[in-house]
């Protein structure tokens, strides 16, 4: 029997809430959604139950937190640490083109996926690195990085803030722990650098549950030499289907309660 909520190529049929998140690009976000339900899929990057969820726990979850990034001219850059299937990194490139996205990923399996999808896209505010977070750390900056699932956020800054410009911010797509890992954690960030932390929702009134993000925010840029020795990341490969709790709506809910696994 046909799933009748299913477009015809197995994507899911567009929720009228996409249009007021991409606007004119709604068409490409279709697209990138089908790409999802195809090789996403076959390529083990989404799993096949997500794909009747591919907007709401996914697509659109990722793609609103660009809400939290100000509109400052062209090419404003974000990297993107552990993009996996492009969450949130090709969603942020489509709803915004006005930023530059450094989607990063330590697997050539998947950085070979995302250029394909990057190319069948037409997205020319893309660049798509394989390597670890840290082996950009003296290559690459911005004055915004995001992750989604990935580890733990002491744990996650460790791998990130040294990406990070003066005064910029690292954006974790969190699940509704997010508030009481930051009370965990504070003391530790604040070691690290970190000098504002706040756990924000965004899409509240129009998705059908609110994302949740756990911005952190550096002063001056951090001595990277501090983070020399640390543990090396496994940005890529933390992000797993078996971190999230039984019934849990929104991918990386619980994600950091184990112990990330190196690639």
């Amino acid at each position: 029997m046909v799933d009748e909520s299913l477009g015809p190529v197995g994507a899911p049929a567009t929720p009228p809430a996409a249009r007021a998140v991409f606007g004119d690009r709604l068409e490409l976000a279709e697209q990138f959604v089908a790409i999802l339900s195809h090789t996403g899929i076959s390529h083990g990057l989404i799993g096949p139950r997500e794909a009747p969820r591919l907007w709401d726990r996914h697509v659109l979850n990722c793609a609103i937190v660009h809400e939290a990034i100000p509109r400052a001219g062209e090419g404003q850059r974000v990297i993107d640490v552990g993009s996996g299937a492009g969450l949130p990194g090709l969603a942020l490139a489509i709803a915004r083109p006005d930023l530059e996205l450094h989607l990063v990923e330590p697997l050539a399996r998947r950085t070979g996926w995302l250029s394909g999808a990057v190319a069948q896209l037409g997205l020319a505010n893309v660049v798509v690195h394989t390597s670890r977070a840290e082996g950009l750390w003296d290559r690459v900056r911005a004055p915004w990085v995001t992750a989604r699932a990935v580890s733990r956020i002491v744990q996650l800054a460790e791998w990130t803030l040294p990406l990070l410009e003066a005064h910029g911010s690292l954006l974790a797509l969190k699940g509704s722990r997010a508030t009481l890992e930051l009370a965990d954690s504070r003391t530790a960030l604040e070691r690290l650098g970190v000098v504002d932390a706040e756990v924000e929702e965004f899409g509240a009134r129009l998705l059908p549950e609110a994302t949740i993000v756990l911005r952190l925010t550096i002063g001056e840029e951090v001595d990277r030499r501090r983070f020399r020795s640390r543990q090396p990341s496994s940005a890529g490969s933390a992000r797993r289907r078996a971190d999230r709790p039984r019934g849990s709506r929104r991918t990386g809910t619980g994600a950091s309660d184990r112990r990330p696994r190196q690639p």
